[in-house]
This record gives C-alpha cells, structure tokens and sequence, in this order.
C-alpha cells in the first residue's frame, strides 16, 4: 500500500459498501470531535476506479472522510490499494464485523494514559465527545480491586451508583466482599448490586451539620468531595457516623434555649415529647418548650411543645357509678379523613394564617369594627362577672392603651386605631382545638380577610401520617401521583410531589359550614332575645328601646 494525501472531497463512495445503515448522530458528533482534536487516526483506504484514470474510491472509512469534510480539512493520509475482483466486498466485511469497540476498562486505562501526558479532564471529554461527568465515572476504576476490573472488562459493568460505592471502600473491604461474591461456573454474573450493598457506608453531609469547624476538628471528621454531586450543592461528606453524630449533640448541647430539651426519636424518626405535652404546629408562643432531636439524616431538628394545665379529677357521684351498665358492647368505628392530631394542626394553622393576614392582608375599616364584634362573641373570650371573676383583661387591656395620651384623655388617630385593632383580634381570634378555639366567628374573620391565602404547605409527611386512607388518596386528585397499594408509598409520593409545590388540604379552608353557620346565627339570635326579655328592654320600629309604657328611654336606660 501507498500513503498519499489527497482531498477529501475528490474520492468517490463505494456503492458496493457493506455499511449501509447510517450511523446515528451521536456517533459522527463523536468521530467529528475526535477529527478536529487530533486528526484522522486511522487513515482511509482506497481504491483506483475501474476502467483508469485519476479518481479514487473510498474502500474502508467513508465516515471518516465524511467527517473530515465536514471539520473542514483540506488533505488527508489515505492508503492506495489495488482495486480488488469483488470490489473490496469481502474486506469492507471483514473490517466491520471484526472490530470491537474497547471495553470501559480499556477506556480508561486510555483516559489514564492521556492524563498521565497532561491532558485534562475537560480536554479529554472535547477530543472524544464524551461529558466529564463520564470520564469521571470511567477513572474512578482507579480506585477497583485488580480482580474486579478484570470481570468488567468482559462488559459486565456495574451502574454508576454502585461503582461509586465501590470505588469509595479500600481494596481490602473490596478483597473480602469479592470473595462472597465473585462469579462461579455456575453463576458466571455478579450482583453487583450486592457488592455494592456490603460495601456501602452511610454519609453524613457537611450541608446538614449545625456545628462548625472547631468541633469538626475536634472529632476528627474529614470532609470527602462527592465529584458526582451538582456543581452549585455542598457535597462534602464523611462517613464516620458517630463522630458527625457526636459533633451535632454537643452543638445542641451547647446551643440549647431555654425551656428546651434534647429529646430522642423513634424507629420511624418522629420525635419523643415529654408524657402529656402537646405539641405546637404554628408558630410558638414565648411560653411554650422546645425540644432539639436529630432526624434519620443527621440533621438538627426543633419540635415546639407546650405542657397541659393540671386538671382537678372528675370523680363518679354513687349514684352514677350504680346507674352505670356493667357490659358496654364495643362498637369499632372507621378511622375519619382527619385524625385528632390532624384536626389540630389544621386549628395551628388556621390560626396563624389568621393572624397573618390580621396583620399584613388589606382590611377596610367598617369590616375592622366588624371583625370587633365578632372577636366578643367568640366562645374563648369571656367578661368580668357579678362575682368579681375575670379572664384576660390584662392581656387585652395593653392594646387599648395606646389609644390615651400622657394625660390620661382618649386621643388617637385612625392609624393608631387601626393597629390597635388588629393586635387585639390578634389576640382575641383562635382556631386552636383546645381551650381558646373562637369557633364558628374565627372561621368567619378567616373567610372574610382572606386568610388561606397565608396557609403553609400541608403537603408534608407529618400531616399526610394524619390521613386515612380514604383522605389520603383523595389527595392525589389533579395530581399526577397515582395511589398505591401501600398507604406509606402513596403518602411519600406525594410528599416528593409537594415539594416544590403548595398544598392546602381542604378541611384547613377557613370557610365554614354554611348548615352549622345558620344554626349559629340562629341560636345567636334566640340567645339575644332571651337576654333582652331578662332585662326589660324591647325595641320599637324606631330601633330605640321602650320601657313596658311604651315610652321611649333611649337605648342606655334600662326600663322600670
């Protein structure tokens, strides 16, 4: 054979060829890169065309000399070989049947090699038309027991995942698992999933530690380089648990508030609060507890709580006890849609969506005064009695103050009033499922103001756990999460689906019952008839209040 140069665009295709199929894409994206880093390789072969003269025929390589066209090259290194009797059928056979494409193994032994000559990473990746993130995964064979890579090199590769896990082990870690699980005549494949699984080692991320150098120091943790993780995440982790573990303790330790604990969790990760505490899911008030615990991940978590009050016992009178059936048949009842611990963390919610958008949302001032009103019928808030017995008028007392002046006269302006008013529904407005639930009016104010437009995301692994499975899958509706057969699958989808996204379950509306809000105007209103028979007074069509006579008072004297 003759080594000339000659142009591409001069040599003619072998309409004989074995290569019919075009080549993908990807594939000439790749030999075109190579092309233009480092040139044609292996030069084509042609052929003298049947019947003489000067033009040539591509024998072996038309996707090279394509290519070569189209990285714009002027000359190329052909071979000249004589014109074969089957027109280079047989050898344009051969050629592609025979060649194998190198293993990943010999891949990077190449990649090595290139590295060794002072190639980067970044070059390598341009020259073959590979990503780095492949000529990354590729060299950490580096870091593969000798016996392992020679199993891969026959293409039995494991998935990036696992070879991580098993490049991140030391050769002796990786000598002892490949003896359990090395290939057999039996059983020529490894799990490599298996290999994977002996070798793995929980890490603990630097993103989740709350302590700082100084105590990493202290424990001796070293932070490794995930070189896989995104390029704009802390990847840093370490895989000596118990040290990162050690380190967060002692930072809670040291970091403790007061009326604070450090608690611990269970099986399932949930955190243990003291006997009898209630736990607060809205915001915390100034006195209730906090509880510090370390969730499955590491990472320092807070649970608000607050204790009960001490209740007197309620003992049976005799005659209840005697009165009492000895045999109570026990009737199983459905879980509801919403537990109790549900129930409550929607009142938390609801309640501080209100008083969010007491403070922020836009309220006119005829809706301010009536919001007022309706704050004083709520069933949590109560007035000083005949027997001198009060409640909460030193908490309420302080917003009312700031309408008097040094000398003791009432002076305001309307924004003074207006921020007075809306600290005292602050106040006065609850949905707590306990003892300062407004009721019905809270609701009311919620709806009025808009104030689920400041609700939280539910879409939450400790909120959907309160859900049947009824409510659960329910959810799922105008999502494209599908429910499963196991209640905790369908839950941590749409727990990974809300993420991003806001979810407000539907019971958490502020919007009330309109049957329960008519049956409460109405006993509000029979309530309000009662109460004026009691004290004597009776409205006249003029809306001003008659004495038994028929004589009008005035609506602030009380009849005879």
């Amino acid at each position: 054979m003759q080594l000339i140069k000659v142009d591409p665009r001069a040599l003619k295709e072998n309409p004989d060829r074995m290569r019919q199929t075009k080549s993908t894409p990807q594939a000439d994206a790749l030999l075109l890169a190579t092309i233009k880093a480092v040139g044609i390789v292996q030069p084509p072969v042609i052929t003298p065309e049947t019947g003489g003269g000067n033009a040539y025929v591509i024998n072996a390589g038309h996707r090279r000399v394509k290519q070569a066209i189209a990285a714009g090259l002027e000359e190329i290194d052909v071979l000249v070989d004589e014109a074969a009797n089957d027109n280079g059928a047989l050898r344009s056979m051969i050629e592609n049947i025979a060649r194998e494409a190198l293993n990943p193994v010999d891949q990077w032994r190449a990649i090595e090699r290139l590295v060794a000559l002072g190639w980067t990473e970044e070059a390598i990746g341009v020259a073959l038309a590979l990503p780095v993130r492949q000529i990354r995964k590729l060299r950490l064979l580096a870091n593969v027991l000798p016996a392992m890579l020679d199993h891969m090199a026959k293409g039995d590769m494991p998935d990036e995942r696992q070879l991580r896990t098993i490049a991140a082990a030391s050769l002796d870690e990786q000598k002892e698992v490949w003896k359990k699980h090395k290939p057999s005549k039996a059983d020529p494949q490894v799990s490599w999933w298996s290999v994977a699984q002996a070798l793995q080692k929980t890490r603990m991320f630097a993103r989740h530690a709350s302590f700082g150098d100084d105590l990493a120091q202290a424990y001796g943790i070293q932070w490794v380089e995930d070189l896989f993780a995104p390029a704009d995440e802390d990847s840093r982790y370490t895989t000596n648990v118990d040290a990162f573990l050690g380190a967060q303790q002692e930072w809670m330790a040291n970091n403790l508030p007061k009326k604070g604990i450090i608690a611990e969790t269970t099986n399932y990760g949930e955190v243990k609060l003291p006997p009898k505490a209630e736990r607060v899911y809205g915001k915390p008030a100034k006195s209730d507890c906090t509880a510090m615990y370390l969730d499955r991940d590491g990472r320092v978590q807070t649970a608000h709580y607050r204790m009960p009050a001490a209740k007197k016992p309620k003992g049976k009178t005799a005659s209840e006890s005697d009165n009492a059936p000895d045999d109570v048949g026990v009737v199983s009842k459905p879980r509801p849609d919403v537990t109790r611990t549900g129930v409550e963390m929607i009142g938390d919610f609801r309640t501080d969506a209100l008083r969010e958008a007491l403070g922020r949302a836009p309220i006119e001032d005829d809706t301010l005064m009536a919001l007022l009103i309706l704050a004083f019928a709520g069933q949590n808030v109560s007035v000083t009695t005949g027997g001198g017995v009060s409640y909460g008028h030193n908490r309420l007392a302080k917003h009312a103050a700031v309408l008097f002046d040094a000398d003791g006269k009432l002076a305001f302006d309307m924004d003074t009033l207006r921020i007075a008013a809306r600290a005292m529904l602050t106040d006065v407005f609850s949905c707590r499922e306990n003892a300062t639930n407004s009721g019905i009016v809270a609701r009311v104010a919620g709806e009025t103001i808009g104030a689920d437009g400041f609700l939280p995301n539910m879409g939450t692994e400790e909120f959907l756990s309160c859900l049947s499975r009824p409510g659960l899958e329910a959810s799922c509706k105008d999502t494209p999460v599908l429910p499963r057969q196991r209640v905790k699958d369908t839950r941590a989808a749409l727990v990974e689906h809300f993420k991003e996204r806001h979810f407000v379950h539907p019971a958490a509306h502020s919007a009330p019952d309109a049957t329960k809000l008519s049956e409460w105007l109405a006993s509000s209103a029979k309530a309000a008839d009662v109460a004026d028979e009691a004290d004597g007074v009776y409205e006249d069509i003029d809306g001003i209040a008659d004495d038994p006579t028929g004589e009008d008072v005035g609506p602030f004297r009380e009849a005879a």
